[in-house]
């Protein structure tokens, strides 16, 4: 088979390294790719957001299956679009896909259908959201309705805090995503994330992974698109994995099914786990970033195999099997990250990761330039990911690794799997 992996981060990176693993795949390309990609896929210079020119591609090349990995795409409507040309692509419908898109659209369905999530108001106008924030005071989180890779909640202590977040989304800086905020009990606990393969009907929750959003040590600093993950994350216990499908997952799908636009693809899952029970956070339409390069290493079935099964609705006759091994991911960022930052900077010491065991590189903002080097392009540079028996060595290989690789003004967090360590021995 022919596949075609749209994206450009360490998420697609991860997708299309594993998918190439498949003993059904013939030959893989990444439209646009990235400077790392290119090791395991054809790139193709066609950015994820050209729908027109994605489509023609997979039809000139006879593509059997498209991967969508971001989720600007889906949101456009790209799955539409490719099976409305007879083409086979992984991902939920536009209209499934808000779930991401709308978080008032997603508040909805959980209310409507019973499922757990914090207390919210919704406002069309800053004017209106900063009066129910003096009314109320904080803590609370200010979130916008619309896509934001990542950079769009505002976790607030106090009330100035939150009408400051009401002001940096009345300045424009979210566009269209901001015309409507979203706010939110605060919700207290620990975080943790569930991906879920979903043909519409059917449910399969991929291992955890616990992801780390804050730019510094000690979860301190701006919201970012994710420092890096861990799988699986002790806190989501087998007990709580069975609330988890029992009162999220399956409700969920059975809730989108009912309102006419069942969800096939991942069923990303943001959680809290609170004294109370999991709670839903975000639902993402798409494999998280980095959580998919601490979880996908980490499938020991073929991935192609409840990929086709969630096109072709039989995702009922798959069973997913799992390493016991333990993975980590560790994000360097570009210095000054999320906010602006400085591209262009030669990457040094690849050659020597390429040399470890049971290490890789997702390249995420990379690409080579002129003079065949590889240079940082993005505020994400690379997920260094190790696996390993122990969670302890896991961290402490991936951390090895990590100090093989440098480029000017990069930064990186410290302490990923810290949490896991607590769970394990309290440490």
């Amino acid at each position: 088979m022919k596949i075609l992996v749209i994206g450009g981060g360490g998420r697609e990176h991860a997708i299309a390294w594993k998918i190439k693993k498949s003993r059904w795949v013939s030959k893989v390309y990444c439209a646009p790719g990235n400077g790392g990609i290119d090791s395991v896929a054809q790139c193709v210079p066609i950015k994820a957001d050209d729908i027109p020119a994605l489509l023609d591609f997979a039809v000139e090349n006879e593509i059997d299956l498209s991967i969508v990995g971001p989720e600007a795409p889906l949101a456009d409507g790209i799955v539409d679009q490719f099976e409305a040309k007879g083409l086979k692509v992984f991902g939920p419908s536009k209209a499934a896909a808000r779930l991401e898109s709308s978080k008032v659209f997603a508040k909805m369905i959980m209310d409507k259908y019973n499922i757990p999530t914090a207390a919210y108001r919704s406002f069309d106008s800053p004017k209106d959201a900063k009066k129910y924030i003096r009314e109320t005071g904080g803590p609370m989180v200010v979130k916008v309705d619309g896509l934001a890779a990542g950079k769009g909640a505002f976790p607030c202590e106090d009330e100035l805090e939150a009408l400051n977040a009401v002001e940096t989304i009345a300045s424009g800086v979210f566009k269209s995503a901001g015309l409507k905020i979203l706010i939110e009990e605060y919700l207290v606990g620990e975080e943790a994330s569930i991906l879920a393969f979903s043909d519409g009907k059917n449910v399969i929750p991929l291992e955890s992974a616990q992801d780390h959003k804050r730019a510094y040590d000690g979860d301190l600093g701006p919201n970012t698109g994710g420092m890096g993950a861990y799988s699986p994350a002790p806190v989501i216990t087998e007990d709580l994995s069975s609330r988890i499908y029992d009162e999220i997952l399956v409700p969920t799908v059975r809730a989108m099914e009912a309102e006419g636009c069942p969800y096939k693809g991942i069923l990303y899952a943001g959680l809290m786990i609170t004294e109370e029970g999991p709670k839903v956070i975000e639902f993402n339409c798409r494999f998280g970033d980095p959580e998919a390069q601490a979880v996908i290493p980490r499938l020991a079935t073929d991935f192609l195999k409840p990929i086709l099964a969630c096109c072709d609705g039989t995702l009922d006759k798959v069973k997913l099997r799992w390493s016991r091994n333990k993975c980590v991911c560790v994000v360097l960022a570009s210095g000054g990250y999320p906010g602006p930052y400085e591209k262009g900077h030669v990457i040094e010491g690849l050659d020597k990761l390429e040399r470890m065991e049971n290490m890789i590189a997702f390249h995420a903002g990379t690409k080579i330039n002129d003079n065949g080097e590889v240079v940082s392009s993005g505020g994400r540079v690379l997920g260094i990911t190790s696996t390993g028996s122990t969670i302890r060595e896991t961290i402490k290989n991936t951390y090895k690794g990590v100090k093989k690789v440098s480029f000017q003004d990069s930064f990186h967090r410290k302490d990923i799997g810290k949490k896991a360590l607590f769970h394990i021995d309290g440490m």
